[in-house]
Parts: C-alpha cells; structure tokens; sequence
C-alpha cells in the first residue's frame, strides 16, 4: 500500500499550525500576566512612594493648579499617611523644591525639616489628620503683575479631621513666576487674612 504524500503533508502543516497556536496563546498569557505584576507593584507602592517617584527637575508641574495639586499630595502624605522619618524628610525636600528661592532663603533646610518633623508628631499625637483636599480650578486662579514679576493666587480646602469633628481649612497660595517660567510657592495664609485686592 502507497502513502498519499498530500496526506502526510497535511498532517505536518495542521501539526505545525497547531504549534504556533499553542505559543501564541502562552505567549498572550505570559504577557498578561506580566502586566498584571506590573500593575500590582504600582499599587503596591504608598502613595508617599508615588508622590517621591515623580522627578522635578525634568517634570515639573506645568499650571499653578498642577503644582497645588502635587504640593498638595504632599500634604496628604505627611498629614495623613504614617510617615517614616526619612520619608518625611524626602517629602519636605519635595515640598522645598515648588518654593520660590525667597521662601527658600527665609527657611534654612535643617530648621523646616526639624520644624516639620515636631509638627507632624504634634498632628499625629491630637489624632489629627487630612481626610480631604482640593485644589481650586484653573478658572479660579487670580494673576497679576506687581514688581516686573508674575503672581497668581489660588485657594486650597483641607478636611481636617480633629477628635472626630470634621473641620475645614481654606488657604490662598501665592505663587510667583521664576526666571525658568516654572509656578513656585511664595507664601500662604488662612483665606480669612488675606484680602485679595492687597
């Protein structure tokens, strides 16, 4: 009896066919899976973590709303999240680098991390913490010029949670114009003391 050569080449090709399926499904379910690991690593990360990742220098938040944004994540993190000492050293260098070099130059590094420090163990000892914070929208950002130099202000609401009673805090940012065109925080008070038309 004589073997059908067709035959036997159909049986190669749908056996090679069958083989290049099989790796192709592994290969998909290898990928997603993968994927799914470098998801769960992210969100493993803390959010002070996260907040640490994010590279300044090559960056930089572009709005005056978007540096409110990340100064404030800093503020969540150091008020609300157990910080580590190193973190909250790390956090308040972050926080340092959005201020402008006058605030820089009024707060030596060594004293406002110390200062920080005390502060945040004061917040953590009256079981204080922020719950919530937000920025106000870009609409709301209040510019103007005074000296040759660019200014805007901006309000931020904090939730504060003390002793249980939920107590909101509303604060106007100043943010000048740097010599790089990069939004840096000049000051702050409570909304209440600050009158805009100063």
């Amino acid at each position: 009896m004589k073997r059908n050569p067709l035959k036997s080449l159909n049986t190669t090709k749908g056996a090679i066919i069958c083989l290049v399926l099989i790796v192709g499904v592994v290969a998909y379910f290898a990928y997603l899976s993968s994927r799914n690991r470098e998801a769960d690593a992210e969100a493993a990360m803390s959010a002070a973590q996260l907040v640490l990742s994010r590279d300044l220098e090559n960056n930089y938040p572009p709005t005056v709303k978007e540096v409110m944004k990340y100064y404030v994540d800093i503020q969540k993190c150091l008020y609300t999240d157990e910080c580590g000492e190193e973190e909250i050293e790390q956090l308040g260098m972050k926080a340092r680098a959005l201020y402008d070099d006058e605030l820089l130059a009024a707060n030596d590094v060594t004293f406002h991390l110390l200062q920080l420090k005390e502060e945040i163990t004061s917040f953590q000892e009256d079981s204080r913490k922020i719950t919530a914070a937000s920025v106000a929208s870009s609409a709301n950002v209040d510019t103007f010029t005074d000296d040759g130099y660019e200014f805007a202000r901006i309000h931020c609401m904090y939730t504060v949670l003390d002793g249980g009673q939920s107590n909101l805090v509303d604060m106007v940012y100043l943010l000048r114009r740097d010599e790089g065109r990069r939004w840096k925080i000049y000051g702050w008070d409570l909304a209440q003391n600050v009158n805009p038309t100063d």
